[in-house]
C-alpha cells in the first residue's frame, strides 16, 4: 500500500478511521480495501523510534504538530500501546486491520507488510537499505555536522531530497564523556578500550551492519566520528590513535 505523511498523520490522530476512506483508495487504485476500523498501533514506552516517527509526523501535519507534537513518549489520540519494537511487531503481525511502525530491522526480520511513503520527490518509496542509504547520504545535514561537544538537537535526516530517497530516517548515537575520566567506573586502560571498540565500530565493524539491517556510514560521517574520537582524552591524555 501507499501513504502520504499527512494521510498518516491524520491516522495516527484517529481522523480517519476506515481503510476504504477516499483519501486511502485515491492512494490505492485497483486496491480492495475493507470498510473495516483501522487499528492504530504505537510504542507503549518512550523511545528513539517513537522521537523520530513523531518527528515525521509533525513535518507533515501541523494539526499533529500543535496537539500532540514530538517526543520520545506523546499522548496519542488512539490506538493501543505495546513495549519496544518487538511489542510493535508481534501486535502488528498477530490482529488484522493495524498499521505501526517499527525500526528497519525488524520489518525486514520479521517479514511484516510495510508501506510505500511518498518521498520530497513525489516517489513512493519502500523502506530498504538503500532507500535508506540515499536518505542518509542524500541529507544536507550529512555534509555539515557538528561538532561532537556542540548541539545535536537539529540534526535530522527526515524528508531527504533525492528520487529514491525514503523519507524516514535517522542516526543512532553514542553518548560519551570528552573527558572520559569524568565516569569513575572507567580506568584509562577501559577507556582506551571503549574509545578502540567505537573506532573498530565506525570502520572495519561496518561490514556487519547491513546484516543487521542497518544502513553503513557514509565514509564523511566516518571521517567525522573519527575527528571526534580524537578529541576525548583521560585527564589529558588523548586516547585515539
Amino acid at each position: 500500500m501507499k501513504f502520504t505523511g499527512p494521510v498518516l498523520a491524520d491516522i495516527f490522530q484517529g481522523k480517519i478511521t476506515k481503510w476504504n476512506v477516499p483519501q486511502i483508495k485515491t492512494l490505492n487504485p485497483g486496491v480492495n480495501l475493507p470498510n473495516t476500523n483501522i487499528v492504530v498501533v504505537h510504542r507503549s514506552d518512550g523511545s528513539g523510534t517513537t522521537y523520530v516517527w513523531t518527528s515525521y509526523l509533525s513535518s507533515h501535519s501541523p494539526s499533529w504538530n500543535q496537539t500532540v507534537g514530538t517526543s520520545k513518549s506523546v499522548p496519542w489520540p488512539t490506538g493501543i500501546g505495546a513495549p519496544g519494537n518487538e511489542g510493535v511487531a508481534h501486535a502488528i503481525k498477530g490482529s488484522p486491520n493495524t498499521i505501526g511502525y517499527v525500526e528497519l530491522n525488524y520489518a525486514l526480520t520479521s517479514n511484516i507488510p510495510y508501506a510505500l511513503i511518498k518521498n520530497s520527490a513525489g516517489n513512493f518509496i519502500a523502506p530498504s537499505l538503500n532507500s535508506t542509504h540515499a536518505a542518509v547520504s542524500n541529507s544536507p545535514i550529512a555534509q555539515h555536522l557538528p561538532a561532537g561537544d556542540q548541539s545535536w538537537t537539529k540534526v535530522q535526516m527526515l524528508n531527504s531530497p533525492g528520487p529514491n530517497t525514503y523519507p524516514i530516517a535517522t542516526s543512532t548515537y553514542l553518548l560519551l564523556y570528552k573527558d572520559m575520566s569524568t565516569n569513575p567506573r572507567l580506568d584509562q586502560a577501559q577507556a582506551k578500550a571503549l574509545v578502540d571498540f567505537i573506532s573498530w565500530a565506525i570502520t572495519d565493524g561496518q561490514k556487519l551492519a547491513a546484516k543487521l539491517g542497518y544502513v553503513p556510514l557514509p565514509a564523511v560521517v566516518v571521517k567525522h566520528d573519527q575527528d571526534i574520537l580524537k578529541s576525548l582524552s583521560f585527564k589529558g591524555t588523548p586516547l585515539y590513535t
